[in-house]
């Protein structure tokens, strides 16, 4: 871990004991400045007097619930990147907060290295691309050329894989074939944007596939690459969309 880890302040909101014992003490070993409240108001209040880099918030909770709670902290402090909590599928609540630009769901019990994972991921900001191919040698050149750029690459090799992915965090970039085994990527791309509607969704084909890829375009993907890649203009285009995405 490094030494900047104390300037980082991270709050965590859960109406568990147990649970506000456990994160707190594990992200305070790490170094992290943490508060935790046992509810939606008190975490309001706490928001008010001053900024978190990151709040972890449970979804269910009495009295106010964690989507309501993140609506209230967006209008107080926009800055803050808001990681939900969950034990149970509470799907509605779980696409809500995403829509609304949540940063990520974490599942119960979790995995303690992930929420580490996701804090410094959030902490130095870089941009997270996920690469959905059934071809591997595709998909690990685009990865490769990416992450020797700086970018977080992570990879799926079919639809239900990259959907899963989406639903439990969100990926700035998402390059996604055209055609993939098990749905088309046009499927893939309107379940990604009903997931997460912010993703910036790049289509990639090696086919003439004017339709499907007019389709896409039209429903709100960013643009079509054709394969093979222009490895320059890939790099272009994943700088463009960061630029954009950082205003």
């Amino acid at each position: 871990m490094g030494s900047n880890n104390g300037q980082a302040n991270i709050l965590v909101v859960d109406d568990l004991r147990s649970m506000r014992l456990t994160l707190g003490g594990i992200l305070e070993d790490e170094g992290y400045t943490v508060m935790t409240v046992e509810d939606g108001y008190q975490a309001i209040e706490a928001v008010r007097k001053r900024h978190f880099d990151v709040i972890f918030i449970d979804i269910k909770m009495p009295g106010i619930d964690g989507v309501q709670t993140f609506r209230e902290i967006k209008k107080i402090d926009p800055g803050a990147a808001v990681v939900m909590m969950t034990a149970y599928s509470v799907e509605q609540l779980v696409k809500e907060a995403l829509e609304e630009g949540a940063y990520a769901i974490i599942y119960k019990p979790f995995d303690i290295n992930m929420v580490i994972a996701v804090i410094e991921e959030l902490l130095t900001k870089q941009t997270l691309v996920l690469v959905v191919d059934d071809h591997f040698a595709d998909r690990e050149t685009l990865k490769t050329i990416l992450e020797e750029k700086g970018y977080r690459v992570a990879t799926a090799s079919d639809g239900a894989e990259a959907i899963d992915m989406v639903r439990s965090r969100h990926y700035d970039i998402i390059f996604l074939d055209v055609r993939l085994p098990d749905m088309t990527g046009f499927e893939t791309f309107e379940q990604v944007k009903k997931i997460d509607p912010r993703a910036t969704v790049i289509m990639m084909t090696g086919y003439a596939e004017e339709d499907l890829i007019r389709s896409a375009i039209g429903s709100g993907a960013y643009t079509c690459l054709r394969k093979p890649f222009d490895m320059s203009k890939v790099i272009t285009l994943v700088e463009a969309v960061s630029r954009e995405k950082q205003i």
